[in-house]
């Protein structure tokens, strides 16, 4: 039987793996922007409530950072197992995970009792904002485990080559939330109203029903796993061999969460308003960040594979297509927010200075996605040919390092009156043009080090 990561075209195989893929990680980001928009335009504090979803957003970010890194490192794990036809232990690696994610979720639920009124109180005095984010964020922590069970049915599924079954529970879920986000916000079909409340119960709804879907999946068509109990028990060793492979991916989705938290801290400086036209933003700009996000996975697979092989020629040809595919789909979502920069802004109940400001925002960060396409891409060929470390300082440089310090010159500049809010989106413009000069010349070296090719 022939295989395609063996012989398949490069290009084609790498779009017909990627679709499913990419689909999946738009769906992740479509929940916070449905709830953004449906609790944007409630009416009475409707910009308000949209503060409070950009206060709760960092720890959601973090949510998902604990239990992707950890189906990861899983995923691997399994593959790996299953291609050795070691089933014991692709079993066991699956128990194991189970219950670490049973942690993940006891360890959010605690939050949500403990630690939110805290963690929301450090980023706004605002008495309105700061209720409807506690009670927002508490419900989201709370109710988390549809969220991380159903990151180990769609790894475990991936892992069998079995993406198309994680993309339609993906997709059940955020329908669902489409659906039920109308219903429970405005009051609906006899309903009460129940604003900020019915969008975390929409979100946790649509979560729990993806989960649902991957676990009937999953028993349905992994039959080489087995779930019997006695594999629901945590083994030192294999969380060590989880960690050892998704601990990088947990730190580089971390940062996102760490970035956002403290901009919200240096942008409230300016104004309540600046801090939700960037959460607005972000939001929007995750929906094709995370479409990139998904061709990233899609290059290191294809280029590792090539990489055991020895085979250089593919390995070239994946570097070439991932680069050139994840550009592509930058300059497109460049494109589509620089025209439609005002559209989008008008979907949401702002008021026109905040409006004003969003629009601003999207036009200029949404130009050094030319370059973020390159370095997403380079994380892409440095996890293939087995350069973790690299990877990691592309997360540093263009979400921590190059964005936090710049970021509070620019507002401090605002502030003394020096410049116009304007100014602070261009952090990150400088953050993605410095980090990809950085990538390039360490993609330039890692070939030089491990292969015979050369990149230009």
């Amino acid at each position: 039987m022939n295989n395609p990561m063996k012989e398949a075209p490069v290009n084609s195989l790498m779009l017909k793996m990627g679709t499913p893929i990419i689909l999946s990680m738009m769906m992740q980001a479509l929940y916070n922007i449905v709830d953004s928009a449906f609790v944007s335009n409630m009416g009475t504090n409707g910009e308000m409530a949209l503060n409070a979803l950009t206060l709760a957003f960092p720890v959601q970010v973090l949510l998902i950072a604990l239990g992707i890194g950890t189906g990861v490192g899983m995923n691997v794990v399994v593959a790996r197992s299953l291609g050795q036809q070691d089933y014991e232990k692709a079993s066991r690696t699956a128990g194991t995970t189970k219950v670490l994610a049973f942690i993940i979720f006891a360890m959010f639920f605690l939050f949500g009792i403990f630690g939110v009124k805290f963690y929301i109180g450090t980023q706004t005095t605002n008495a309105t904002i700061s209720e409807m984010a506690i009670v927002y964020l508490r419900i989201c922590c709370m109710l988390s485990l549809g969220n991380v069970y159903f990151t180990v049915y769609e790894k475990l599924l991936q892992a069998h080559g079995r993406s198309k079954y994680s993309t339609i529970a993906q997709i059940a879920g955020a329908l669902t939330n489409i659906v039920l986000d109308p219903i429970l916000i405005y009051g609906l079909l006899g309903l009460p109203r129940l604003e900020v409340v019915g969008a975390a119960l929409a979100t946790v709804i649509g979560q729990f029903v993806s989960m649902g879907l991957g676990w009937y999946f999953h028993r349905k068509y992994d039959n080489e796993i087995l779930n019997d109990r006695k594999y629901l028990k945590i083994s030192v060793s294999m969380v060590k061999e989880i960690y050892s492979i998704g601990f990088p991916a947990i730190v580089a989705q971390a940062l996102m969460s760490v970035m956002t938290y403290l901009l919200n801290i240096i942008f409230v400086r300016i104004g309540e308003n600046v801090v939700t036209a960037y959460g607005l933003y972000y939001k929007i700009q995750q929906f094709i960040l995370f479409a990139a996000f998904g061709m990233r996975d899609t290059i290191t697979p294809i280029i590792s594979f090539a990489h055991g092989m020895k085979d250089e020629k593919r390995i070239k040809e994946g570097m070439k297509w991932g680069i050139l595919y994840t550009s592509v789909i930058m300059l497109f979502g460049t494109l589509i927010l620089e025209v439609f920069a005002s559209p989008f802004a008008n979907m949401f109940g702002l008021s026109g200075e905040t409006e004003a400001i969003c629009v601003v925002a999207m036009r200029i960060v949404s130009i050094s996605f030319l370059f973020a396409g390159f370095n997403i891409s380079f994380q892409g060929i440095y996890q293939a040919l087995n350069a973790g470390p690299q990877s990691l300082v592309i997360s540093l440089l263009r979400q921590f390092v190059l964005v936090i310090p710049v970021a509070y010159v620019f507002s401090n500049m605002v502030i003394a009156g020096i410049a116009s809010k304007s100014i602070i989106w261009f952090t990150f413009m400088i953050a993605e043009v410095l980090t990809a000069l950085v990538g390039y010349i360490m993609l330039k070296k890692i070939v030089k080090n491990s292969l015979s090719i050369k990149v230009i």
